[in-house]
């Protein structure tokens, strides 16, 4: 029954949350805690990357390696990728918010360096993956869910000890694990990450163990 419905809210068409996150609650007590929160924006400009590496404080720069400047700033504690045609990538924060206002401060940061004919304007910022993790607090039959919602999973112990279960609505990737931990990625907001939540408990509720 469960696999079934599951299934008809896959074909479903995919809707926008209607979860409010910052009252957002589960009778369990159980809340994901965000681990990491990845978002992509534009600095507007073409960069030499050799002379921001230069210019700049905290940042590391090994072209052979990696085409792009690495950047980190303590508050909030977070690391830029920043590549040559003006594109940065921003990893760390734990918030939605924070990870907003850290790439504000990056493109704050590289203004003030004054670089000749560099003019940074910070724009298409936007989310492209959240991690989050908790506990349900509960033993996890993982071979039987593997069986029963067998189109949405992927289980090979003897690979990876978590069960992989794809979500289609919302589209996020849990990994499972027998002893009631999940980690869920590939969430744009938090909203997602409670409402797959929500989803998978009520699932998970029927391969309790014990």
């Amino acid at each position: 029954m469960a696999s079934t419905a599951m299934a008809s809210t896959a074909k479903a068409a995919p809707k926008a949350s209607t979860i409010n996150p910052e009252t957002w609650s589960h009778p369990s007590g159980v809340v994901p805690t965000i681990q990491n929160v990845v978002a992509t924006c534009n600095l507007g400009n073409k960069l030499k990357l050799q002379e921001l590496s230069k210019r700049a404080k905290n940042t590391e720069y090994k072209p052979k390696r990696f085409a792009a400047v690495v950047m980190r700033i303590r508050d909030p504690k977070t690391t830029a990728l920043i590549f040559s045609s003006g594109k940065m990538v921003c990893t760390g924060a734990k918030t939605e918010e924070n990870s907003r206002y850290a790439a504000r401060k990056y493109a704050n940061m590289i203004n003030k360096l004054d670089m000749e004919g560099v003019k940074i304007t910070l724009s298409d910022f936007k989310i492209q993956n959240m991690v989050a993790s908790c506990n349900v607090e509960f033993s996890i039959m993982l071979e039987k869910l593997a069986v029963d919602h067998s189109s949405f999973c992927v289980y090979e112990p003897e690979v990876f000890p978590g069960l992989v279960y794809k979500m289609n609505s919302p589209k996020i990737v849990l990994l499972i694990f027998v002893s009631g931990k999940i980690v869920l990625t590939g969430a744009k907001s938090r909203a997602q990450i409670y409402e797959a939540f929500e989803k998978i408990y009520d699932v998970l509720l029927l391969f309790r163990k014990g």
